[in-house]
């Protein structure tokens, strides 16, 4: 949407600034520096990091950190719950409200989450936890590619949607199915707009050199191990959760469940997290590039605040 004016012809203010970029990219540092010059409340917008379980290994803000800002929908959720980007719309809706005037600064790597804020999300109907539960006891035995199959035959356009590997989306489908009796694919054209929907919006991507992330990525990982990370999953591995969810499927968990289990060593779990990480990154890179609109100004993290300030106060303040 394109700037609004006030009635003097200057540009107002935002409505919410939004900073988003490849993990280790130093999103997080960037928003609480905003927030603490423009009375701005950090607002998460990453799918692992809006969970309690997890703090190092999804390299939360620390206890400091957050003491120098606002923070909201940090480590809220049980690791136990399957949050979706439906339930992160609804809390950023309700988040809004409650801001008091003080600017929302939505930050992270979740691409679908910043598409809830403006473009919405479809409308799919909540999964009764028997019928969630009944399926997942019954899809145990039986492999993903299986699955896949199960699902062709009662909704052939969502499976062709689908990679034959991507277990979570399968039985995500399967069960809006079970539950409704219908594919969800017809779903899809009902949608809910999102709570930033039309506003004015101040849209960074943080893009650093690939070389230069990499060798972040692999050095903040081994400091997360430096400091607990493995304590976190052995907890979290004792809680004999649902594989399917989120939380376990987050980058490093299953290798370094696979090293608590005695499988491999911790310097190949290591190196499991690291390569899942980079990987991660260079999909972070191609699904913005390709997914969201031109209106998002792609900068260099060290230029980041100056960018930032240009197009907050786009002619100085």
């Amino acid at each position: 949407m394109p700037p609004v004016t006030d009635g003097s012809h200057r540009q107002a203010p935002p409505a919410a600034i939004l900073i988003a970029g490849p993990t280790a990219s130093g999103k997080s540092g960037l928003a609480t520096e905003l927030a603490r010059r423009h009375d701005g409340v950090v607002i998460n917008t990453d799918s692992m990091q809006v969970y309690a379980d997890l703090r190092r290994l999804s390299a939360r803000p620390s206890a400091e950190e957050e003491a120098l800002a606002p923070h909201r929908l940090y480590g809220e959720v049980d690791g136990a719950v399957n949050y979706s980007a439906g339930h992160f719309a609804r809390d950023a809706a309700r988040l809004l409200v409650d801001l008091n005037g003080r600017l929302p600064i939505f930050v992270g790597g979740t691409g679908l989450y910043f598409r809830a804020l403006e473009e919405g999300l479809s409308d799919l109907p909540p999964v009764p936890e028997a019928i969630r539960t009944s399926l997942r006891a019954r899809a145990e035995d039986r492999t993903t590619e299986r699955l896949h199959a199960d699902l062709a035959e009662v909704d052939p356009a969502g499976a062709a949607t689908l990679r034959p590997t991507d277990r979570a989306r399968i039985m995500r489908a399967l069960e809006i199915f079970a539950a409704t009796g219908r594919p969800i694919s017809a779903f899809h054209g009902e949608r809910v707009a999102g709570p930033l929907a039309g506003k004015h919006l101040v849209k960074l991507f943080l893009a650093p050199e690939r070389e230069t992330l990499r060798a972040r990525i692999d050095r903040r990982f081994v400091a997360m191990i430096e400091a607990g990370a493995l304590d976190e999953v052995a907890a979290l591995r004792e809680r004999r959760l649902d594989p399917l969810l989120p939380i376990m499927r987050a980058h490093g968990v299953p290798g370094l469940i696979a090293h608590l289990d005695g499988s491999i060593p911790l310097a190949e779990a290591i190196q499991r997290g690291q390569g899942d990480t980079r990987r991660y990154a260079k999909r972070q890179f191609t699904w913005f590039r390709h997914q969201m609109g031109e209106d998002w100004a792609w900068t260099d993290p060290d230029a980041a605040l100056a960018v930032a300030t240009s197009l907050i106060f786009p002619g100085g303040r």
